[in-house]
């Protein structure tokens, strides 16, 4: 069962709180694509593709897509006044120098360690590792953004792993419709609840201990 199209906002609207002016940011599929809909307008920010773009804009009006200028999962978009084309090494070349500020990705596992599992999905072809490994290591702050749990209702964060991790110990931040956490050198730290999720609910979802910070946040 897919998320709603209100949790998907919510969560993305939570993510795009972490973005500061003149960051570079990139983006992946899913719920990242919604980010840039909640910045403030006279935000500076770079969007950066890796297939090849520096300076996205929003998504274009249904007919005026151009079939030449998508993103890296190949969704249409527009460019921002300013924006540069490059071929994929020298946008790798750009994550690989740490040149992107902030990455923001969906995740199938995440540990409480801050690995980083979103790569293979069990049981279907998969077209392979692609962008993440490198922007998981080298962005300079690695949000995940996911459903809390599995469409089995299994736990998507937890003490280890089970699929074959994309990069260890790189996530800063993980926001679900529930709850959002920070990962420190201690563990898991409980920073955000969204309403109407209560903390028990959220220990009984979560496959590993976290800690609760002392200002936590609830967000209606």
């Amino acid at each position: 069962m897919g998320m709603g199209i209100d949790i998907r906002n919510r969560i993305a609207k939570r993510a795009a709180e972490e973005i500061k002016d003149g960051m570079v940011v990139n983006l992946g599929i899913g719920i990242p694509s919604l980010v840039p809909n909640y910045l403030p307008e006279q935000m500076n920010v770079i969007f950066h593709a890796e297939n090849g773009i520096t300076g996205m804009g929003p998504s274009p009006m249904k007919g005026e897509e151009d079939e030449n200028l998508c993103n890296a999962g190949g969704f249409p978009v527009t460019v921002i006044e300013g924006a540069s084309y490059c071929d994929s090494a020298i946008s790798f070349g750009m994550i690989r120098r740490g040149r992107v500020d902030m990455t923001v990705l969906g995740s199938l596992e995440v540990s409480e360690k801050g690995d980083l599992a979103n790569w293979i999905v069990p049981g279907k072809k998969v077209p392979g590792m692609g962008g993440a490994m490198e922007l998981a290591q080298k962005a300079k702050i690695v949000i995940v953004v996911m459903s809390h749990t599995d469409k089995h209702g299994k736990a998507k964060i937890v003490s280890e792993c089970s699929l074959p991790l994309t990069s260890s110990s790189c996530v800063n931040i993980i926001i679900t419709e529930m709850a959002a956490f920070q990962v420190t050198t201690e563990g898991l730290v409980l920073t955000e609840i969204f309403t109407p999720h209560t903390i028990e609910e959220i220990k009984a979802k979560t496959g590993c201990e976290f800690q609760i910070s002392d200002l936590l946040r609830i967000i209606d």
